[in-house]
């Protein structure tokens, strides 16, 4: 199988390269390095079927050809994390919105099947935990850019489920939810992987709000996972699923655990919101995926809980993860 990944030198966009590459399909990678890091695929250079450019998918010309090459397009180019967001709305709202399009567009010439990376952040303000993938999507003001990502992934959704029932594309959504792990940056409010180099620094480790707010933690080798699953069964086309982990727990919680596993001299000091991010910002109080639907049609199921999930963060930090390619 050939492979499009945009967005492929990210985070999650190389562990996926990676998981793909493993199981003997070809990877082709394009990126333009805004949030992703070229380090993340250096090791994926030398294998005969990895390739990669670095441009953005506004240059059509590009991202045309290798749509075209392609069997299945994972689409994980995006704008993210909530310091970017709110510092950059435009950017954010034209990444994901033009982005999603083009790629939908050029998509639908040849019926390639596309996966969309959404986010948990489109369930907004609802409080009917835990989130199922009907559940009513609730947003704020759009005097708050907070929502603005929110917004966009909610529009990338219709637009492609609305190219699978009116032109018949084959596109999947994945929502994932606070996908952590080995190699994710903190340069963009990223929780994990800065409390872990605050605690491992023995600096504050900073707690947005109150702390009390709480989050599930998917790591991203069983998030990799769910995808490629999705994408070998026929009924998961036109649909929208959750991955993640359900396992909850407050933020507080987490930077106390953290400080523990790291052995840290840390203090825990709590940042408010206006200080962190802009005055007015609004937050999810609880974000929890029901998994349910996932796990009836390809059995996901979540195998990395959230300590062993901090001592791989914690050892990459440390040493430069020797396993630094383990999923």
């Amino acid at each position: 199988m050939r492979t499009l990944i945009t967005g492929g030198a990210g985070f999650i966009g190389s562990h996926l390269a990676h998981a793909l590459l493993e199981a003997g399909h070809e990877v082709f990678v394009l990126d333009n390095l805004s949030t992703g890091s070229i380090d993340n695929i250096e090791p994926l250079k030398s294998h005969p079927g990895f390739d990669y450019a670095i441009d953005t998918i506004t240059n059509e010309p590009v991202l045309a050809e290798h749509i075209d090459r392609s069997d299945v397009v994972f689409h994980l180019a995006a704008a993210v994390g909530v310091q970017l967001i709110v510092e950059a709305p435009v950017h954010t709202i034209e990444t994901n919105v033009n982005g999603t399009e083009a790629v939908l567009r050029h998509a639908v010439k040849k019926r390639k099947l596309v996966v969309i990376a959404s986010t948990s952040e489109v369930y907004g303000k609802s409080t009917a935990i835990p989130f199922h993938e009907d559940t009513e999507l609730v947003l704020g003001s759009t005097r708050q850019h907070r929502w603005a990502y929110a917004c966009s992934k909610a529009i990338d959704e219709f637009l492609a489920l609305a190219y699978w029932k009116e032109r018949q594309l084959p596109v999947i959504i994945v929502r994932l939810f606070n996908t952590v792990g080995p190699r994710q940056t903190g340069r963009y409010g990223m929780v994990i992987p800065n409390f872990v180099q605050q605690a491992l620094a023995h600096e504050p480790i900073t707690v947005f709000g109150t702390g009390t707010q709480s989050r599930s933690f998917g790591y991203v080798g069983d998030v990799v996972r769910g995808i490629l699953a999705l994408v070998d069964e026929p009924k998961a086309v036109g649909e929208v699923f959750n991955l993640g982990n359900d396992g909850e727990i407050s933020i507080r919680d987490l930077a106390s655990l953290v400080k523990t596993m790291a052995a840290s001299r840390s203090d825990i000091v709590n940042v408010p919101y206006e200080e962190a991010y802009e005055s007015g910002f609004e937050d999810m109080p609880r974000r929890v995926p029901d998994l349910s639907k996932a796990r009836a049609l390809v059995g996901y199921a979540p195998q990395v809980q959230l300590q062993e999930i901090l001592k791989r963060v914690i050892e990459h930090h440390r040493t430069g993860d020797p396993e630094r390619w383990r999923t």
